[in-house]
């Protein structure tokens, strides 16, 4: 049955006064990029823009969707991230950032991610294409759908790098989206942390890899970032950057310098941080005061909890309407601790953010014929 219920103690932890030390309210950022955008990540809620939508050229930063699809591959078992592949003459023989691949060399699948996270590497991104998609252009092909699956209507990729092509664009809003997907892959922040580091060929040589999203070294909450660059792009940056519960995607593109890419990027993550917060509505270690009807079981009711905690974006200072559905059916015993049995939604000013599982907070052990003849008995008052 599902039940309208209203803010309560044992549900909702509204922690989100400013604490001393946080940043103060600020202005709205001017950016030099020709497009611009500020997304949060766990509600796509974008809180601002510059010519989002607009199309434009976004160089080396359409590797965030070729990182996707890559880690999708490795995900669901078709590529294995322990394994090697062997690499083609075309991909060795690619121009602009790269490692410098050996053609024919075998090469472990993980060392190649880390070089196009870290540096770039054209063709380390050209290897993975041929693994996943059996060729670029069939890679490049999936790339666009998933990219139409995911509503980006204003991207059309023409190949896996960035290299300048003619039909190849995307926006400011769409490469958000594509970014927050890519957060989403754990396996991801393993890589986009690194600053400095040697890639090793099979013959023993090595390629120094230097980071090129500077913010992870002078922005502290930024753990990731793709950098793009082509005469025709200009200087372009997506990154992300976390603190205080609150993650964010900043991206802009069009840059006139590299300098002012990170400055533009680093003064939409200022904004937000200082604008915005994630309040902690439902804790994940926290009861319901809501109780789980169980039938044929030792108890007639079990304590239920949120599977996760669950976190409502809104502006910094507000005083948002949050309030809950929950669907709780009534469950028949046994079942163990932690089995899923309903969900909550939640609302923001009459909106649903979020839908989170419930679980049960103990074990429902079926009733024995000693327990059901106590029942009987209470009932009768014997």
């Amino acid at each position: 049955m599902k039940k309208f219920i209203f803010l309560a103690a044992a549900v909702c932890a509204l922690a989100v006064m400013p604490s001393a030390g946080r940043a103060s309210a600020s202005s709205l950022p001017e950016c030099d990029g020709k497009s611009a955008c500020l997304m949060e990540a766990n509600s796509g809620e974008i809180v601002y823009n510059k010519n989002q939508c607009q199309r434009l050229p976004i160089a080396s930063v359409c590797k965030v969707m070729t990182l996707n699809l890559v880690f999708e591959a490795i995900e669901d078992g078709r590529l294995s991230a322990e394994g090697s592949i062997r690499v083609s003459d075309r991909a060795a023989g690619m121009g602009g950032s790269q490692v410098f691949l050996e053609s024919g060399g075998e090469y472990p699948v993980g060392s190649l991610i880390r070089s196009v996270v870290v540096c770039s590497a054209n063709d380390s991104c050209v290897a993975l294409a041929e693994a996943v998609g059996g060729s670029e252009e069939g890679f490049v092909d999936m790339m666009n759908d998933r990219a139409a699956e995911w509503g980006c209507a204003d991207t059309l990729f023409a190949n896996c790098t960035g290299l300048p092509k003619q039909t190849q664009y995307s926006c400011a809003k769409d490469v958000a989206v594509m970014f927050c997907h890519l957060i989403t892959h754990e396996q991801y922040f393993e890589h986009s942390k690194v600053w400095l580091e040697d890639f090793a060929h099979p013959g023993g040589r090595v390629t120094s890899m230097t980071n090129t999203n500077k913010l992870i070294r002078n922005y502290s909450a930024c753990d990731g970032g793709k950098t793009g660059f082509t005469n025709e792009a200009g200087f372009c940056l997506a990154a992300t950057a976390e603190k205080d519960n609150l993650r964010l995607i900043s991206v802009v593109l069009g840059g006139t310098t590299s300098q002012k890419r990170f400055d533009d990027v680093a003064a939409l993550f200022d904004y937000g941080f200082a604008n915005y917060v994630n309040m902690i509505v439902l804790d994940g270690t926290v009861n319901l005061n809501e109780r789980l009807p169980v039938g044929g079981g030792k108890k007639e009711y079990v304590c239920v909890r949120p599977e996760r905690d669950c976190l409502v974006f809104c502006e910094r200072g507000s005083d948002p309407d949050i309030t809950f559905f929950v669907d709780l059916p009534a469950r028949r015993a046994p079942f163990d601790k932690g089995s899923r049995v309903g969900c909550v939604e939640v609302y923001r000013d009459g909106l649903l953010v979020d839908s989170v599982p419930l679980v049960s907070a103990e074990r429902a052990e079926r009733a024995g014929f000693g327990d059901s003849w106590r029942k009987i008995a209470e009932n009768w008052g014997v």
